[in-house]
């Protein structure tokens, strides 16, 4: 038998403890442990082998994170070196006597072109863009983010705006005097180069990127996206442009998008009616890329996307992206949208009829772009 004496226990160990006995043993059969006197020290337990754990542990994550971190490295690498290189470049920001200083925030230029490269004889006819010789902006647009995460604001030029265009020499040789003239002839008379320096010297505002996308790159980055869902309150009917559009909301194709943004003639402001269809799109345009989730679809956007653009040659692939981040903030309602302040539109010259910008308002407008204030909320009435 196995019993222990009075006062004593056995811990789970199997080792035994002394305690100061409750009455000494008549006869003991062993010499007992003698029982400390004052308070009992602690044993210091031994550190098992199982305990070390955490310091292996915490050096396979500091491993992992090393990893990650070169991964993403690489992976920007790779997909700057990606972007970089199907990137379509050309010199439309240059320096000039007189050109405007830099200021903060940053500034683009960006302009849907007639351009048709690419599409055949049948999407001429189907897309009804025609076949006219040369490139003319139809659309141009300034956007401007501001530093410090202020609201980016979103201004549409009138093509028809009656501006100065500066003296330059023509891709013949043949030299030009400064005139004036719409603002989209600067594009036909001297392409990017020419656009983008009588923009600066229209606003007094520097610009720090270009880009343009032509017909048939619109097209491309709309079919890929999966089309764009946009309501309208009004059916849209126009010969011209092709656009057939019933009210309410739709999901329309690259080429109803397309026949949608060119519309004009059935809406007797002509232009500035499709500056506002412009606009619209555009924020249903964001509203679509923010909802992307699925990576193959991003990649077929992201590869129509570089096919159709044409930048500037200091524009990279982080400047891209920090558009598309702006653009989703406008799409949600986080900027402002609006157009050049108009005085009159219909302003008779020996070029035509043109758009007069309201030299005041105007002038409040870019000043706050220049100094990268808030810009107010226009007026709808």
């Amino acid at each position: 038998m196995n019993e222990w004496p009075s006062g004593w226990s056995q811990d789970d160990r199997g080792v035994s403890r002394t305690r100061y006995p409750q009455s000494p043993p008549s006869t003991p059969t062993a010499v007992l442990p003698q029982t400390p006197t004052g308070p009992r020290q602690p044993r210091r337990p031994q550190l098992a082998p199982s305990r070390r754990w955490p310091r292996r542990l915490l050096r396979t994550v500091a491993v992992v994170v090393v990893l990650l971190l070169i991964a993403a490295i690489g992976g920007s690498w790779y997909f700057n070196r990606y972007v970089n290189a199907r990137l379509e470049r050309v010199p439309a920001l240059i320096d000039y006597p007189g050109r405007p200083a830099n200021t903060r925030g940053e500034t683009w230029l960006v302009v849907g072109s007639d351009n048709r490269e690419g599409l055949s004889s049948a999407e001429r006819r189907a897309l009804r863009t025609g076949d006219a010789l040369g490139h003319r902006a139809d659309t141009m647009i300034l956007l401007h983010f501001p530093g410090g995460g202020g609201q980016p604001t979103l201004v549409s030029l009138p093509r028809d705006s009656y501006v100065n265009i500066p003296a330059h020499i023509d891709e013949n040789g043949r030299r030009h005097s400064a005139h004036k003239n719409k603002l989209n002839a600067a594009f036909s008379l001297g392409g990017p180069q020419l656009l983008a320096r009588t923009v600066e010297q229209a606003t007094d505002l520097r610009l720090d990127h270009y880009m343009e996308i032509g017909f048939g790159g619109f097209v491309s980055v709309v079919d890929a996206i999966g089309g764009v869902e946009l309501c309208l309150d009004e059916a849209i009917k126009d010969r011209k442009s092709g656009a057939d559009l019933p009210a309410g909301c739709q999901r329309l194709s690259g080429g109803q998008a397309l026949s949608f943004v060119r519309s004009r003639d059935f809406d007797p402001r002509a232009d500035l009616a499709r500056i506002e269809n412009q606009q619209k799109f555009l924020r249903a345009l964001g509203a679509e890329l923010s909802t992307l989730r699925n990576p193959f679809q991003g990649k077929q956007v992201l590869d129509a996307s570089l096919a159709a653009l044409t930048v500037d040659e200091s524009t990279r692939a982080w400047d891209l992206f920090s558009l598309f981040r702006q653009l989703r903030r406008l799409a949600a309602g986080d900027g402002v949208t609006m157009s050049m302040p108009v005085a009159d539109t219909s302003y008779r010259r020996a070029v035509g009829s043109t758009v007069l910008w309201d030299e005041d308002k105007s002038e409040e407008l870019l000043d706050r772009l220049r100094n990268n204030l808030p810009v107010p909320v226009p007026d709808e009435g």
